[in-house]
């Protein structure tokens, strides 16, 4: 396929993971063409100590293979496009210019997959960092109006560790009283229970 397209050149070949680094530290090519699935050192290793050892050489990942771990694990390791074998030989031609060019590059379906990778909504932070889990357990249940004793048999604790707590939720939170921690957790989207 490339030796018949105008403009390039094959300078070297490679049956594994291995050989290709190999292949390129020795010829630094502009573009490798990485295959996922080899014996021995698989394509996003390869894909990795490639960019490691010659980074400035593009690399190209063709392969059969479109689930999620192969393909962000290609992106992480420093793949700059990623096609599907079957790509027409125009794509394949555009693919190899665009990643030479300094380009990212995906085949349409891996594309689209790459987009809703990063259109998915950011989970939501834990509120209150600062506050240990079972901190944040007893401000939720503070600020959902229950007192001492009641939060201290939901969680089996004794009394004395709940107002301990408490009094580390205050320092941490700096509130001076409980009314002040209940308006912070509610702001904060606690005692909703």
């Amino acid at each position: 396929l490339l030796d018949s397209l105008a403009g390039y050149e094959v300078v070297a070949e490679a049956v594994n993971g291995e050989a290709a680094v190999r292949e390129t530290q020795l010829a630094e090519p502009d573009v490798v063409l990485m295959d996922i699935r080899m014996p021995g050192l698989d394509g996003i290793e390869a894909t990795r100590r490639i960019r490691a050892a010659v980074p400035g050489t593009a690399v190209l990942v063709l392969t059969m293979f479109d689930d999620d771990d192969t393909v962000f694990g290609a992106m992480r390791a420093g793949a700059q496009g990623y096609l599907l074998k079957g790509a027409e030989q125009d794509e394949i031609d555009r693919a190899i210019r665009a990643v030479v060019a300094g380009e990212a590059i995906f085949s349409p379906g891996v594309a689209q997959r790459v987009l809703g990778y990063f259109a998915a909504p950011p989970q939501a932070a834990e509120p209150f960092p600062e506050l240990t889990a079972r901190e944040r357990e007893v401000l939720d249940l503070v600020a959902a109006g229950k007192r001492n004793q009641t939060i201290a048999d939901e969680l089996f604790l004794s009394p004395k560790t709940v107002a301990n707590h408490i009094s580390s939720i205050f320092v941490k939170l700096a509130v001076a009283d409980r009314s002040a921690a209940i308006v912070r957790a509610r702001q904060g989207g606690l005692g909703g229970s």
